[in-house]
């Protein structure tokens, strides 16, 4: 694979976070860059790891993990965007990034990496390097996502909540429907 073909694979693999960092931008009440880059490593270290472990153990689970990845990402975006979507306004915390919660959105967004990971050892493609670029990519993408999720969050903020769980939710189903009418 030529970088560009890497950088676009990053970029597409990245989308996904970078919707959820919208949402976690759209929850904070003031600019918070200590936050905005918590959650961006939080993204990127995952859409790092996850193609090295697709590249060296997927083949062996792949048929499996290509099957349920769908429902997988679904139930995961599904349930988080519905407890944020409940959370009142005033109960936001900016200073605080629950650890469980960005565990389980990093890995939402990133099965899809695990499969890329897979396909990258049928390419011989060098996995160290294709992995940073698909993590510093997603670094910066959420990053940007975080900051102008709460950009939006300063004209938006009666309803922050509710649109940045009906956000995950929208992700989950469309992650669903994508696999499932494929």
């Amino acid at each position: 694979m030529t970088l560009l073909e890497i950088i676009l694979t990053g970029l597409s693999l990245s989308m996904d976070a970078f919707t959820v960092s919208i949402s976690k931008g759209l929850c904070s009440k003031k600019k918070n860059y200590h936050n905005a880059i918590i959650i961006s490593l939080y993204f990127s270290i995952f859409q790092f790891i996850m193609p090295i472990l697709g590249y060296y153990i997927g083949n062996i689970f792949s048929e499996k993990i290509i099957y349920y990845n769908p429902y997988i990402s679904m139930i995961l975006l599904i349930v988080i965007g519905t407890l944020i979507y409940k959370e009142d306004n005033l109960e936001k915390i900016e200073d605080t990034i629950k650890f469980s919660e960005m565990i389980i959105l990093a890995i939402a967004t990133s099965i899809d990496a695990f499969v890329i990971g897979i396909s990258f050892s049928f390419l011989k493609t060098n996995i160290f390097v294709s992995s940073l670029i698909i993590g510093i990519t997603t670094f910066i993408m959420c990053l940007i996502g975080y900051l102008l999720g709460n950009k939006l969050n300063n004209r938006l903020n009666k309803y922050s909540n509710k649109i940045a769980g009906i956000i995950l939710i929208i992700i989950g189903i469309k992650i669903f429907l994508q696999n499932i009418l494929k």
